[in-house]
């Protein structure tokens, strides 16, 4: 029960928030133009700095696992690139495909990682070095994904995808162009050097960043259009499904196998089985993908995760790895 509580309060909130900015979209204290400036402003400014002091703020040299920090690589690589493939060659609806393998693999780590394993173990362990291992990649899979799918225009008409070498380098420029990753590059060397930012200039950048995820969930809960929503909630489901159950399902067995216990597992369940992150919804928007899908697979998968969260620690539990 104490599990199932835990899990109710770190998802339930974020759902909230979500119907509160559908709600302040009904009474037009919100409107589409307000809409597309937060979005941009959370893409370009609050997320970025968010990414950068969650980076920033590691310290990467205690409890170091390279073992560890392969296998967070390998499985991202994984989770991102083989429901791309299988999408691209078998999704009807091409609009979808980027959002789509974007939604069933980028997890809320670096909200919830930190936050499940101290309930549990008291400290953060392993979930650290699951965050720098993991959540860098997860932003540039996500650019190239993204920018290697058909997009849709403000119209909601299909766009090609780019290809040949003009695509890898479109997708290069994207990527160093990415105020996202840009944010985490530069945390990087502060997390190897132990560098830290003047305290008051970190008091800003914390108050500038902590906008970033409450101000995306209401633009969520803002843009949400039921007409639109029903034709895009199959997708969701099956992304959620993917993205909950299925994908921890394979991974979760294989790093028990490997000799990871305790935090180290807790770290690849939130890798692995957190809901969709709302981050996905602002890059999707940014960059024209299926963002109607993302939202809904945000929406779905967190409402959803506090069940599924609370019955794989159950399940780690029986089997006496956590």
């Amino acid at each position: 029960m104490e599990n199932f509580l835990f899990a109710v309060n770190a998802t339930v909130p974020l759902f909230l928030i979500i119907v509160l900015g559908f709600f302040l979209q009904k009474i037009h204290l919100f409107n589409d133009n307000f809409n597309k400036v937060a979005n941009e402003f959370v893409f370009s400014c609050a997320l970025p700095i968010s990414l950068f002091r969650s980076i920033a703020g590691m310290d990467f040299y205690i409890d170091f696992d390279p073992l560890f920090c392969l296998f967070c690589f390998a499985t991202t690589s994984a989770m991102f690139l083989i429901p791309w493939a299988v999408c691209a060659c078998c999704m009807k609806d091409k609009r979808q495909v980027g959002a789509f393998a974007q939604a069933s693999a980028r997890s809320s780590a670096a909200i919830l990682g930190v936050a499940l394993a101290e309930n549990i173990y008291g400290s953060a362990g392993l979930v650290p070095i699951m965050i720098m291992s993991a959540v860098p990649f997860f932003n540039i899979y996500s650019v190239l994904i993204l920018n290697f799918s058909p997009q849709v225009d403000e119209k909601g008409y299909l766009m090609p995808a780019l290809k040949g070498r003009s695509a890898v380098k479109q997708a290069c420029i994207n990527v160093l162009k990415n105020p996202v990753i840009l944010g985490i590059l530069i945390g990087v060397p502060f997390a190897l050097l132990r560098l830290s930012v003047p305290p008051m200039i970190d008091s800003a950048l914390k108050s500038v960043g902590s906008l970033a995820a409450p101000l995306a969930l209401l633009v969520i809960g803002a843009s949400f259009s039921g007409a639109e929503a029903l034709t895009r909630w199959k997708s969701a489901v099956v992304s959620s499904f993917l993205k909950l159950l299925l994908i921890p399902a394979i991974f979760l067995p294989l790093a028990a196998a490997l000799g990871f216990r305790q935090s180290a597992l807790i770290a690849v369940l939130i890798m692995t089985g957190s809901p969709t992150t709302v981050a996905a919804f602002v890059m999707a928007k940014k960059m024209h993908a299926d963002s109607v899908l993302t939202s809904n697979a945000v929406i779905l998968s967190t409402a959803a995760s506090a069940l599924s969260i609370t019955l794989w620690v159950y399940v780690l539990r029986c089997f006496g790895l956590v």
